[in-house]
Order: C-alpha cells, then sequence, then structure tokens
C-alpha cells in the first residue's frame, strides 16, 4: 500500500509476503519497486484507516480510559492499575486479542512497561509480556525498523552496520545524539527501559465514572434504562461526598460485536439527583434519529461524568417564585436534550454599540456572561429599539426628507407606502472601522409611526453630501 508523503511516493504498509521480501514501511515507492519488479500496489485511504482506528480505540476504552494513538497504525493502552480486573495481564491481552481477531483484523501485542519497547515486540513477535526490568534483554535482538522511527534514521543506521537495538546500544549516547539526533536516542533509551514519557489519551479521563458488566449480553432498552439509573446512583453518590455535580454525562453502551455507541446530555444546573439524570437520558434517547441498536447485545454499560461543577446546598422559602430558576433550568435540559443544545438559545448582551453586534445567541444552557449586562430603563419606559430586529436590515424607498439630515416624510416597504405621523431622532452611530466587511457608513437612526400607529426604526447609511452624495435607507426592526 503507497500513498504520496511529502511529494514523494512511498509504502505506508506491507503484507507478510512483501515483508518476507525486505520490503518495509516508509521506504520510497521506487525502492520497493526496483527491489520486486512484480510489486502489487494499492492505495492508501487514510480516512478509512483513521475512522477505523478510531473504532478499535472506542473500544479498547472497555480496558482502560488511558487509549493513545501510535502513529497511525497502531494503540497504546496505559493498564496500570486495572489489568488484575481482566484476570492478569496475560488474560487481558487474550481477551482483547482474540475479539478483535474475531472482527477480521490481524492483531500483534505486547506488553511491557514503556510503550517503546511494547512497540517494537509488536512489530517483531505476538504475545510477549516483559517482567519490570527486562526490556534490554527483551529487545536487543530486535531490528532497528522495530523501534518505528523515520525511515532515513534505519537507512543511516544499517549504513553505519547498526542493525538491531543491540547493536546500536553498544555506542554512546553521545555519539547516537551527535550522528541522528537527540530524539532517537530518547527513543532508544525508551526501547531500552533506561527511561520513559508518558502517552497522551485521546480522551480526557472523566471526573467519575461507574460502569456495570453483563454475564450474558441485554438486548432490551428496559434494562438498560434500569442499568442507567442504577449507575447514576452510584455516581451521584460518588460526586455528593465530594459536592459536585455533573454538567454533562456520557453514556457508553458496548457491543459484543465491537461497536461502542456513546450519547452524551448537558446540564444547565449541576445534575445531582439520579432520576433528572435518567430523565435526561430519556429524552436523548426518544430523540435520536438512529436509534440504539442492541445488535447481538450489550455486555457492558458505563457512566461516565465528563464535566462536573460544585455545588452548594440552596435554602428556599414557602415563596414560589423562589423555585422559578430551578423549574427554568430543569426544562431548558430537557428541552435541550431532546432537541439539540444548540436548538435552545438565549440572547446575552454583547459590548458593541453596533445594534447588530449588540446581541449574541448562546445555548441556552451556558450561563449568563458576567462583564456585560442588559441596560436598565426605567419602568414604563417605551425602549428606545427594538426588542428584536431583522436578520438583515431591509432596503426601503424614501420620497423625501424634511431636511438633509431628518427624518422621512414617506417611505416605501415592502410594495406599501407608509406616512410618517410622528418621528424621533437621529440617533447617529459611527461604524467600527476595524471590522473586516468594510462596513463604515455612518448611520442615522429614527423612530417613526406612521397613520396606522405602527413604529417603525429605520436609518439612513452615509452623511449626505460627505460619505455619499445619495444616501441609502434601511429597515432596520419594529417596535411591537
Amino acid at each position: 500500500m503507497a500513498a504520496k508523503i511529502n511529494n514523494e511516493l512511498k509504502v505506508v504498509a506491507v503484507d507478510d509476503a512483501a515483508a518476507r521480501l525486505n520490503l518495509a514501511a516508509d521506504m520510497p515507492l521506487a525502492t520497493a519497486r526496483a527491489m520486486v519488479p512484480a510489486l502489487t500496489i494499492l492505495d492508501h485511504d487514510s480516512d478509512a484507516d483513521l475512522k477505523t482506528l478510531n473504532a478499535i480505540a472506542d473500544w479498547c476504552d472497555r480496558f482502560t480510559p488511558l487509549v493513545a494513538f501510535d502513529g497511525t497504525e497502531g494503540l497504546v493502552l496505559d493498564i496500570s492499575g486495572c489489568a488484575h480486573l481482566f484476570g492478569g495481564e496475560a488474560m487481558l491481552m487474550k481477551t482483547l486479542c482474540h475479539t478483535l481477531t474475531q472482527q477480521g483484523f490481524v492483531v500483534s501485542a505486547a506488553i511491557s512497561s514503556t510503550a517503546v519497547a511494547a512497540r517494537a515486540l509488536t512489530r517483531y513477535r505476538h504475545g510477549v509480556i516483559v517482567p519490570p526490568g527486562e526490556e534490554a534483554a527483551a529487545v536487543l535482538a530486535l531490528p532497528v525498523t522495530t523501534l518505528g522511527v523515520d525511515y532515513a534514521i534505519i537507512t543511516g543506521l544499517r549504513r553505519a552496520g547498526l542493525k538491531t537495538i543491540g547493536d546500536v546500544a553498544t555506542r554512546s549516547r553521545s555519539e547516537i545524539s551527535a550522528r541522528f539526533g537527540a530524539a532517537f536516542t530518547g527513543v532508544l533509551q525508551q526501547a531500552l527501559g533506561e527511561g520513559d514519557a508518558p502517552i497522551s489519551p485521546r480522551k480526557p479521563v472523566p471526573d467519575y465514572v461507574a460502569e456495570k458488566r453483563f454475564a450474558e449480553p441485554v438486548l432490551t432498552s428496559d434494562v438498560l434504562l434500569r442499568t442507567l439509573h442504577e449507575l447514576a446512583e452510584v455516581l451521584t453518590a460518588a460526586m455528593e461526598r465530594h459536592g459536585k455535580g455533573a454538567r454533562r454525562l456520557d453514556a457508553f453502551f458496548f457491543r459484543t460485536d465491537g461497536v461502542v455507541r456513546v450519547i452524551s446530555v448537558d446540564a444547565g444546573q449541576a445534575v445531582t439527583d439520579a432520576a433528572v439524570a435518567l430523565r435526561l437520558f430519556n429524552e436523548r434517547l426518544d430523540a435520536l434519529a438512529d436509534p440504539l441498536d442492541p445488535g447481538f447485545g450489550f455486555d457492558l454499560v458505563r457512566l461516565a461524568a465528563s464535566q462536573t461543577a460544585s455545588v452548594t446546598s440552596t435554602q428556599y422559602g414557602f415563596d414560589p417564585a423562589a423555585h422559578e430558576a430551578d423549574d427554568v433550568a430543569r426544562l431548558v435540559d430537557r428541552l435541550s436534550a431532546r432537541l439539540g443544545a444548540g436548538r435552545v438559545i438565549r440572547y446575552a448582551p454583547q459590548d458593541s454599540h453596533i445594534p447588530e453586534y449588540a446581541v449574541m445567541k448562546l445555548p441556552a444552557q451556558r450561563k449568563m456572561p458576567g462583564d456585560v449586562a442588559w441596560l436598565d430603563r426605567a419602568p414604563y419606559e417605551p425602549p428606545n429599539r427594538p426588542l428584536r430586529l431583522f436578520e438583515t436590515p431591509e432596503r426601503i424607498k424614501v420620497g423625501f426628507a424634511l431636511v438633509p439630515d431628518g427624518p422621512p416624510s414617506n417611505f416605501l416597504w415592502r410594495h406599501l407606502t407608509h406616512r410618517v405621523i410622528r418621528a424621533e431622532g437621529p440617533e447617529r452611530i459611527a461604524m467600527e472601522w476595524w471590522r473586516a466587511d468594510g462596513k463604515t457608513l455612518t448611520r442615522d437612526y429614527f423612530r417613526v409611526e406612521d397613520e396606522l400607529g405602527l413604529r417603525y426604526w429605520l436609518f439612513r447609511e452615509g452623511l449626505f453630501g460627505r460619505e455619499l452624495i445619495q444616501p441609502h435607507w434601511f429597515l432596520h426592526g419594529m417596535f411591537a
């Protein structure tokens, strides 16, 4: 399999027959063709490979939350402290490899105290478990290609007569660093067990996790919902001991055939009650466009609180109004779970004097910004601006204005002529010159009323005689 990398066709993967002919990944395709003229070449589909690797990584989350990509062709699992849950390291590796093999994958796995040593062993022999402190003895006889470094470094090592990791280990570290770089020296030390580097998990570790494994796969939704409620009770009890509540809950459903389905719900108010969590998941499950397919059954259900927040006890009086904020928050959470967080919005003030930029849309579950507040006005005072504006100001045709900077006497909008009876203004607004859209013309806004008593918010764009010879008029909103 080949692909273009840095404007050069290279080999990205080989089968067993090609490997026996000394072909290897990262080798120039021209070199491979010269070595084996009758070579069968397939185009590399990197997107399909990444999608498949992601699916396998999702399934591997059942063993440990610390799953990282090893380049584009492997995975690294940190099983420290969790191997005993699966009968030990040997049983864990056997279960993992057996299940993936049944799904049609060719698997090679190894266990070592460093990720580099485990990677090197998987490329040479399957099923090796290296006791702590014996990494060097396990990898010394391996070819340098198993280190997974750049092909140019492999070529340089071979030209220097260093064909195995043991050959490289006999040279001084300063000599290796001077010739091949400090990064390669670090990889060599990790392979020999002389150093280690933490892996970078592809997902952050959840704050709280609860899971349940089934002896026999389950197929019915009632069992799944009952299991979610049990896990939510365990999770909320653990969070309560630390004064926490869940702002985001993720439910993982692991199928026996390796498919993993993740259902997530967000909460504007931290969830501390298992019944509330179950109600949110009920709303989310009922609204799924792609229903939860059990296939051959689920053998593991996990509930995780990936985002949490501190909660404090609130004491309420007998006034029913004191409960309104909590009731609204619960309603918003249920609507967001059913319709989607992006479809339930609220408006928040934004620090800008330009009308269309003075308000921003936020998901209703997010808190209002604390640095900007709505402008207060006296009771019963009419608003200076409409509560709702047109998404795009609509062009209108004005007959004439009483004075160059005055309001119009009439205007044509949507094929109807409106005669102005009363007018207030102008309110002059200079545009923000630094915006990229280039709209810097000054606006003069007017509040006008027509003969039917309807009130409109108009503006003239461009100062007469200074910015434009003939300014343009627009209708930006209506007063209710």
